[in-house]
């Protein structure tokens, strides 16, 4: 693997990310995950959503999406970003891919003031980058968890996070009960 390059994905890496995606996930997920990574990659939103590819020479290693959450209190206010999904080709798993693609995607979304990160995965993973279940309090996930542990959010500017109760809704392609 020649030195890697995070950068924005284009419509044009669809079939690959789309390969990731069905090559890290089990059986029982991966043609859920990547149908997610292909709507988020596919479909506009306001703001959009940031989606970065982990690129060496022109092959593609990983990918993640963050996709903005609205206020439902407060008419199109953006409360921050879900990450989600991320996913790193096994061949190149092991090797800090997705750490590098999780690290690009927060440093983007700080330069743009975004408030928090929220995400649904694994504490053990989310947590070196800062995620907290206790961060999340604050956000009540649209549709009941199945592993309720895992919601985490990370407030990238903590002065400017409200702290009381904020009800958000996300991107259609997240809008469905399965995924949650």
């Amino acid at each position: 693997m020649e030195e890697m390059t995070i950068r924005v994905a284009t419509v044009a890496d669809q079939a690959a990310i789309c390969r990731i995606h069905l090559q890290a996930f089990e059986a029982d997920e991966r043609d859920q995950v990547a149908s997610l990574a292909m709507r988020l990659l596919t479909r506009e939103s306001q703001p959009r959503t940031l989606n970065l590819v982990a690129d060496s020479a022109g092959e593609l290693w990983g990918h993640v999406a963050f996709s903005p959450v609205w206020s439902t209190a407060v008419d199109q206010m953006v409360l921050g970003y879900i990450l989600a999904p991320l996913a790193v080709s096994p061949a190149g798993q092991g090797k800090g891919l997705g750490s590098q693609l999780v690290r690009a995607g927060l440093q983007q979304l700080t330069v743009q003031a975004i408030p928090s990160v929220l995400v649904y995965g694994d504490p053990r993973y989310y947590g070196r980058f800062g995620f907290a279940a206790q961060s999340a309090e604050s956000f009540p996930p649209p549709f009941p968890l199945k592993f309720p542990e895992g919601w985490q959010a990370l407030h990238l500017c903590p002065d400017s996070v409200d702290h009381s109760a904020q009800p958000f809704s996300c991107v259609d392609a997240l809008n469905r009960p399965e995924l949650w």
